[in-house]
C-alpha cells in the first residue's frame, strides 16, 4: 500500500476550500480532481523517494489513477476539470515512465538532489581524452582506430574478418563492463535507501560516477554496433 506524503506547500481545494498538500491529483476531502500538482514524480504516486520500488504496486497505482483521470469520467464536468484530467493524465504518464525504469528513476532522483548528470554535463565526445575513464584510455584509443578503419572498409566495400572479430570481441567486453556497472548501481540503491544523510551523500556521488561511466560504455557499444551493422 502506498503512503501519502505530507507536502510542505498546503493548498486549498478549489471545490471544497479545505486545505491539503499540493502533491495530490484529487482532493482527499471531497475527491474532486485538482490541477497538476507541484512536487516530484514520487509524490504523484504518494511514495517516498527511493531507488528500490515495488514495481507491481507502482503499476497497480498507475492503473488506478489512470482510470480515475480518464477524460470520459469528466464528459459532463466543468471545463477546468476536463482540462485538468488531460494535464494530470500527461503528468501521471510521465511519472510512471520515469519511475518504472530503474536507470531513469536513478537519474531523476539524483537530479532532484541537485546532481549534474546527463550528456550535457558528462560531454558527448568520447574521443575527448579528458572524458575517457582512466582505465579505458588504451582500449578506447585502439577502438577508435579500429572503428575508423572499419568505416573506411565499408566505404570501399571491403571486408576484414579479423577486424570484425576484434570489434565484436571489444563489444562483448564492454557489454560485460556495463553489466558490472549495473551490479554496482544496484548495490548503491540499497545503500542510499537505507542510509542516513552522510551515507546517502557518499552513495549519491558514486551513482553519479557510475551513471557517467555507464553512459560512456553504452556509447561505445552503440558505435561498434553501428559499424558492424548489428
Amino acid at each position: 500500500m502506498f503512503k501519502t506524503l505530507d507536502s510542505a506547500v498546503p493548498v486549498a481545494c478549489w471545490a471544497c476550500s479545505i486545505g491539503h498538500n499540493d502533491s495530490t491529483l484529487f482532493c482527499p476531502h471531497c475527491s474532486k480532481i485538482q490541477p497538476p500538482p507541484g512536487g516530484d514524480y514520487f509524490s504523484v504516486f504518494g511514495i517516498e523517494p527511493k531507488l528500490n520500488l515495488d514495481l507491481a504496486a507502482l503499476e497497480h497505482e498507475f492503473h488506478r489513477l489512470s482510470r480515475r483521470l480518464h477524460p470520459d469520467r469528466f464528459a459532463r464536468a466543468q471545463e477546468n476539470e476536463k482540462e485538468w484530467s488531460l494535464a494530470d493524465t500527461a503528468l501521471l504518464n510521465d511519472a510512471y515512465r520515469t519511475l518504472k525504469d530503474p536507470l531513469r528513476r536513478t537519474e531523476y532522483l539524483l537530479k532532484l538532489l541537485g546532481a549534474e548528470i546527463g550528456e550535457e554535463n558528462s560531454g558527448k565526445d568520447r574521443k575527448d581524452p579528458s572524458r575517457v575513464p582512466a582505465d579505458l584510455l588504451e582500449e578506447v584509443f585502439e577502438l577508435n582506430m579500429q572503428l575508423e578503419e572499419m568505416r573506411a572498409n565499408r566505404k570501399m566495400d571491403e571486408e576484414d574478418p579479423a577486424l570484425e572479430a576484434s570489434l565484436a570481441s571489444a563489444k562483448d567486453k564492454f557489454d560485460g563492463m556495463l553489466a558490472a556497472v549495473d551490479d554496482d548501481l544496484r548495490g548503491e540503491w540499497e545503500l542510499w535507501d537505507a542510509g542516513g544523510a552522510a551515507a546517502r551523500g557518499a552513495s549519491q556521488r558514486k551513482m553519479v560516477a557510475l551513471l557517467d561511466r555507464r553512459r560512456y560504455l553504452s556509447n561505445l557499444v552503440r558505435d561498434v554496433n553501428e559499424v558492424l551493422g548489428a
